[in-house]
Formats: C-alpha cells, sequence, structure tokens
C-alpha cells in the first residue's frame, strides 16, 4: 500500500487484523510499516510508540466489542440478557482472540473515563445488573465475577484446556445459568451510608 492517505484510524485498524493473525503480543510498528509499504519513521507521524498503538488497538477492540453485546442484548432483561451478553462476549474472544486480548491490557483510569467506548461498555453492564436490583459496591462486585468467569473461561477454551469429554457449549450454559441464579440471590452489602442512616435512626 502507499503512504499516501495513511491515518491513525487506519493503522489502528490494519493493527487489528494483524493482531488476529498473528497474536496481540506481536504487533509491532515495524510489521505494520511492512503492510503499509513504509518506513517505521512513517508510522510516528501519526503514533507516539508502540504503547500508543496497543491503547489506541484496546480502544477500538473494546468498542468493537460493546457494540456486539449491545446488539445482543436490545430489548431483553434477566437471564436473556446475560445470556445474550455472555454468548456475544464468548463470540468475540473466539473470532478475535488479538482484538479481543487488546480489552484486557492495563491503561490509563482517565483514558478509560474519556472512551465513549468504555463508557458504554459501563452503561450496558451495569444496567444489565441492575435489572437484578443491585447497587454499589455489589455491582462493582458483580461486574468483577462476570468479566473473570467470562474471560477464564473464553481463555482456556481458545488454548484447548477443556480436556474432559464434556461438550464445552453445555458446560458454557450451565456457568451462564449459575451466574443468573448468583445474581438473583447475591449476598447483598449494605452501603456505608445506609448503614450509617439505620445507626442514627437506633
Amino acid at each position: 500500500m502507499a503512504r499516501a492517505g495513511l491515518t491513525p484510524a487506519r493503522i489502528v485498524e490494519a493493527a487489528a487484523d494483524l493482531a488476529d493473525e498473528v497474536g496481540f503480543e506481536n504487533v509491532t510498528l515495524s510489521a505494520l510499516a511492512r503492510h503499509f509499504g513504509v518506513k517505521d519513521a512513517s508510522l510516528y507521524s501519526h503514533l507516539r510508540n508502540l504503547d500508543d498503538l496497543r491503547t489506541r488497538l484496546a480502544l477500538f477492540a473494546g468498542a468493537e466489542l460493546i457494540d456486539r453485546i449491545a446488539v445482543a442484548v436490545a430489548g431483553r432483561a434477566g437471564k436473556d440478557a446475560l445470556t445474550a451478553f455472555a454468548g456475544a462476549y464468548r463470540e468475540y474472544a473466539l473470532e478475535r482472540p488479538g482484538r479481543y486480548a487488546a480489552t484486557q491490557i492495563r491503561m490509563d483510569q482517565a483514558l478509560i473515563a474519556a472512551s465513549p467506548g468504555f463508557r458504554r461498555t459501563a452503561g450496558i453492564t451495569y444496567g444489565m445488573l441492575r435489572a437484578y436490583g443491585l447497587e454499589e459496591p455489589d455491582l462493582t462486585d458483580a461486574v468483577r465475577l462476570l468479566r473473570s468467569t467470562f474471560h477464564g473461561y473464553c481463555a482456556l477454551e481458545a488454548t484447548g484446556g477443556f480436556g474432559a469429554a464434556r461438550d464445552v457449549q453445555k458446560s458454557w450454559d450451565k456457568a451462564v445459568a449459575a451466574l443468573h441464579l448468583a445474581l438473583e440471590n447475591w449476598p447483598r452489602e449494605r452501603s456505608s451510608e445506609n448503614s450509617s442512616e439505620e445507626q442514627s435512626n437506633d
């Protein structure tokens, strides 16, 4: 490809494709430069460094993931929403392994807060969980449970970590059903504000 028309968006999209092909950790500026038929230095007109590229890729992939989840959960609530959310998450993780790996990197909280994609992710995720009657701090705990369950399962599945004869899809369905039961029967923690109010009324 010629240098003309090279933009940060095109570079990130190419990096996303490359990540799915060779793995997120193997995406380099040199590899992207070869893809575009330019010298490495040409990319520095659009990116600060490799960390900048990886951050942009994480934001790009995160937006893609939540777009897919949003379509899946639209008009659903409760167990139906959870099942659709989980299915879309797993589908993306397995179909787009490099992109998905990018979404797991540690990022500056200020960048996350400023990202429309991550704000949308929080809105959809927390909205789904509020349908179970959860409030903080239980919301954050529930989000962490979902994320660790989904990510752990997908990571093991992607590497062939499930060796038993049991069908992997059936185990996934059971896991999601168990999460639904856990959310319905959540051990709710009273907020400090509520506790203070009750104490003042005693």
